[in-house]
């Protein structure tokens, strides 16, 4: 090895890092040099094959009994070998054909919180004539993702010329904007002692917000006004309105001119209108680290995000000034993705 590998993996390992086993060295190696696609079809390029420990243990019972039939020179002890050694063949052929031909394509998952389980959606597309069946898809680590979270493997059956959605889960501790753990589809049909395998290494990214904060504090409050927690009451108390607009999903219900929603109900047609309120004093909330009185980050952005979801859930327009980023105030829930982006990648 050169000199400056050398130096670089001893950098690397660390004197406090734990060494892996050969195998994981070896898995972790061959996957940097996968390309990442989030669509993948299974060819002999791609399909490995090898014996399960029942196909070795029945390797080694065919080696005994064709060393015990050349050796007491029994005629049917030949015939029963070979003709075991045949169905095995047979069976690796068959557990290969089982997979090669299928087509796989991810939909990336949406957005979750640091803790919560994503669910990603991957679609299998079987385009031959033949069923597949004993399908295993799940993350390469054994009972664990990349980022040591425990997972399960979705077992499924594939009719000919079909394709089927399968939701897996994947927890992320920690936010950001994180790549996707590599997958593995496997199957061991139709005997059980040969594996074949693909692993795959999606293209996707998925974002992850901070954690809110259980329980948050109530929102800061807004200069200018009496000191309290800010409620959708005190911004919707004024009785002046400027005009009616359609319903949002993010106004209150005493918004709602009930009696305008009840005219147009008798004529047949009931949409939902609201009543539009000119801003009242103070009625904008600004939302910053300096406000939480945290010194670590990671609890400062969880009180942030608490504070996020707790105004647009009481319909108030709220701002968001962080060290080098400040998005204006405003509500719903286009808004309120933008928040959470930016506190997740802050």
């Amino acid at each position: 090895m050169p000199t400056d590998s050398l130096a670089a993996d001893i950098k690397l390992r660390g004197p406090g890092r734990r060494r892996q086993p050969p195998a994981r060295q070896w898995q972790d190696w061959w996957l940097r040099r996968q390309p990442t696609s989030n669509s993948l079809e299974l060819t002999q390029r791609n399909l490995y094959i090898l014996p399960t420990r029942a196909g070795l243990m029945l390797a080694l019972t065919l080696l005994v009994m064709l060393v015990g039939s050349i050796n007491y020179q029994l005629n049917l002890g030949y015939l029963l070998t070979f003709l075991l050694a045949g169905c095995a063949a047979v069976g690796l052929h068959l557990t290969h054909a089982n997979l090669n031909g299928l087509r796989l394509q991810l939909q990336p998952g949406e957005p979750v919180h640091a803790g919560q389980a994503a669910l990603l959606a991957v679609t299998l597309h079987n385009p031959g004539r033949r069923a597949r069946y004993g399908l295993a898809l799940g993350w390469l680590r054994p009972g664990m993702t990349e980022h040591g979270n425990p997972t399960s493997v979705d077992w499924c059956d594939l009719p000919a010329q079909s394709q089927s959605t399968r939701q897996l889960r994947c927890t992320m501790p920690r936010r950001g904007r994180h790549a996707l753990p590599a997958l593995q589809i496997q199957g061991r049909f139709p005997l059980g002692i040969f594996r074949a395998w693909c692993w795959w290494r999606p293209d996707a990214l998925l974002l992850v917000y901070p954690a809110p904060e259980i329980p948050a504090p109530p929102l800061p409050v807004p200069s200018g006004q009496q000191e309290g927690p800010v409620s959708a009451d005190q911004a919707g108390s004024s009785d002046e309105w400027e005009d009616l607009r359609p319903w949002r999903r993010s106004d209150p219900l005493k918004w709602v001119a009930w009696k305008k929603v009840a005219q147009q109900a008798a004529s047949g047609n009931a949409p939902w209108i609201s009543r539009e309120f000119s801003q009242p004093p103070g009625g904008r909330c600004w939302l910053e680290p300096a406000l939480t009185g945290l010194a670590d980050t990671e609890r400062c952005l969880s009180r942030l995000c608490a504070w996020v979801l707790a105004a647009e859930a009481q319909g108030l327009d709220y701002g968001l000034r962080l060290e080098q980023l400040e998005i204006a105030p405003d509500h719903g829930p286009a808004h309120r993705r933008r928040c959470l982006e930016a506190l997740a990648l802050c």
